[in-house]
């Protein structure tokens, strides 16, 4: 009966271990049932942000309700997902038919400004949310988060996680379309 003193506790150690490993590579990913945004076909919050630095310009409710759809992603250097979709977000930068935007969530700029040398710099303007309050006036519970807004300044899509391919093709991409009209 000795054994049972070592095999509940290495049994109990590798269920908690089990359930950890499984948390963590869940990280990024919406969870299921996501919280829809109350944003949603609402204004976009009146907040004007900051720029990241003197190479880039912030924006506010002005410039998302400028006549043209714009996509605002909101990223870290320090968030892994966001490194994994900068290759998806690059295949956007420079389209004619949307403003691409980047607010960065609690970071510094000098850190920002190597993930974008890395990565390479798909937004138009790139405004700095340094303490996370513009992150709670948009609703953010975690990076990266992108929103479509349409020539309205009204919120027309969230997307909470990572853009992937498939991401890209069957919510982003018609968001954008649907924001449009």
């Amino acid at each position: 009966m000795k054994w049972v003193i070592y095999v509940i506790p290495a049994f109990c150690f590798t269920m908690i271990a089990g359930i950890l490993f499984f948390a963590l590579h869940q990280e990024g990913k919406a969870p299921e049932g996501a919280l829809p945004s109350a944003l949603i076909g609402k204004p976009v919050p009146r907040l004007d942000l900051p720029a990241l630095d003197g190479r880039t310009q912030g924006f506010g409710p002005r410039e998302l309700a400028s006549g043209h759809v714009t996509v605002v992603n909101v990223f870290a250097s320090w968030c892994a997902p966001c490194h994994s979709e900068a290759p998806v977000l690059a295949k956007l930068a420079g389209r004619p038919d949307f403003a691409l935007f980047g607010v960065v969530q609690k970071d510094t700029p000098d850190k920002v400004r190597a993930f974008l040398a890395e990565t390479g710099n798909p937004f138009q303007r790139i405004a700095l949310d340094a303490d996370g309050r513009a992150g709670i006036e948009w609703g953010v519970y975690g990076v990266p988060e992108t929103f479509v807004i349409d020539g309205h300044g009204i919120i027309r899509a969230r997307i909470v996680g990572e853009i992937t391919e498939d991401v890209l093709a069957n919510q982003l991409l018609p968001a954008i379309a649907a924001a449009k009209s």
